[in-house]
């Protein structure tokens, strides 16, 4: 195979992908993730800000995330916003989760967040998070880890957070 063809299909594959690539990173209005749909971002999610999707594992707790950076003047990425997907045996109750993400963001002893109702579903909220367990082994949390989206934005997008349709 010539070089020029090579290109051409290397460039037909990349051209593909970038077709068929899913469109809840790019949906202005977050989409779906891990089985919840975010019908509510902060206006600092919006474009120029961009979408990332990861998968770990951590304290045998499975996460699928969505990042939301902002690229910086000097060249950096600021994390504007994070939608996190937890499902493990730990997470068996809203007290379990909280115990959890304590370790997990190596917060300080003593860390007491506030409850709130989101959406009939108690839910535990900081100034810069909140969290849920919508079923037992199955939490959600919404962050703002450098405080530019504010505490009503973050439940903004916690109330703004649903099961997705099956």
């Amino acid at each position: 195979m010539s070089t020029v063809r090579r290109v051409v299909a290397a460039l037909a594959c990349v051209c593909a992908f970038v077709l068929t690539a899913t469109p809840a990173a790019t949906d202005p209005q977050g989409g779906e993730l891990a089985g919840f749909t975010i019908d509510h971002l902060p206006e600092q999610a919006h474009a120029p800000a961009s979408p990332s999707d990861f998968v770990y594992e951590w304290g045998d707790v499975h996460f699928t995330s969505r990042v939301w950076e902002k690229r910086m003047e000097d060249g950096a990425a600021r994390v504007i916003l994070q939608v996190l997907v937890m499902r493990g045996e730990k997470l068996a109750d809203l007290e379990e989760l909280r115990t959890f993400l304590a370790e997990y963001h190596e917060l300080p002893d003593g860390w007491a967040p506030n409850p709130f109702d989101n959406n009939g579903t108690p839910a535990l909220h900081t100034e810069s998070e909140a969290f849920w367990v919508p079923v037992p082994q199955l939490a959600v949390e919404v962050r703002d880890p450098f405080g530019l989206i504010g505490p009503e934005e973050v439940l903004a997008t916690a109330r703004g957070i649903t099961t997705s349709p099956a």
